[in-house]
């Protein structure tokens, strides 16, 4: 239920060019994506749309400005080169804001959960195992030398989205990285499965507006300690990865990332300026 913090990071860390736009239909997005695990009708529906809108309106005001702070900062030490202090900052500060968004959202829908039929809660458990399928088909499919490949490749389409094409060097360095770096889909399906059962047992025993915000926010208690290690082995390959990248990009790669940072501050502040 990171849904829109979540999303707007992503946009921004994939370089996606149509950042407003998604942003103003996010309204849309959630109507859906809620919607298929909530299997709500009638006047449920419209409460629904109410506390989508009350969220968003939340975003808005709350988080999207940080997000413009985040941006302005991240240009300027971007353009002194990375540091390893500067990697820990961005994986902090995005933490940070999707623990605030996920206690806000938890809190803004919770209300509807503590009343969900015992049939909206079957429901609702559907669709957690049709997404862990979903989840095997993209990430657990094909040998270890296969997931590693295609991790590679879509590390390398991100980076090209920020400095645009790598040099053969760098791709190289990336399939380096995915070569010799730990996979950790497996621990991330347990993981997953994990919050997944601590939500429908919450939602069964109507105590999401009193557990889940709290729940949601620390979606890491109770972490396997060995999926924790791997997550932190690979954290550490991925920061040297990227200190490799900055120091080999060229005047014209550096200058197209700080270019898309300013712009996405920029429409980070229109955003969080303009009303829905």
């Amino acid at each position: 239920m990171r849904f829109v913090t979540l999303w707007v990071l992503a946009c921004a860390l994939c370089g996606c060019s149509t950042l407003r736009f998604a942003y103003e239909n996010a309204d849309t997005y959630l109507r859906w994506r809620l919607g298929s695990y909530l299997d709500v009708q009638g006047e449920a529906a419209e409460e629904l749309d109410e506390r989508i809108d009350s969220f968003l309106d939340w975003h808005r005001a709350q988080a999207l400005p940080k997000y413009a702070r985040i941006a302005a900062e991240a240009g300027q030490r971007f353009g002194d080169k990375l540091s390893p202090e500067d990697l820990v900052w961005g994986y902090d500060v995005v933490m940070t804001q999707a623990r605030e968004s996920l206690r806000a959202g938890a809190e803004k829908f919770a209300p509807m959960l503590d009343r969900l039929t015992p049939k909206q809660v079957a429901h609702m458990e559907q669709r957690f195992a049709e997404e862990n399928r979903k989840f095997a088909r993209e990430h657990l499919r094909g040998s270890e030398r296969e997931r590693k490949r295609r991790r590679a490749l879509r590390i390398i389409d991100r980076l090209e989205d920020w400095v645009g094409t790598l040099s053969q060097a760098q791709v190289e360095r990336v399939k380096q990285f995915s070569e010799h770096s730990p996979l950790t889909d497996e621990h991330r399906d347990r993981d997953r499965k994990r919050l997944q059962a601590d939500v429908l047992t919450i939602v069964r025993a109507r105590e999401a507006q009193t557990r889940l915000p709290g729940r949601l926010a620390d979606w890491q208690a109770g972490r396997d300690p060995a999926f924790s290690a791997a997550n932190d082995a690979l954290r550490r390959d991925f920061y040297a990865l990227l200190l490799d990248l900055d120091r080999s990009l060229s005047a014209e790669q550096r200058a197209r990332a700080l270019a898309q940072l300013r712009r996405y501050g920029e429409d980070f502040q229109v955003l969080a300026s303009r009303p829905r």
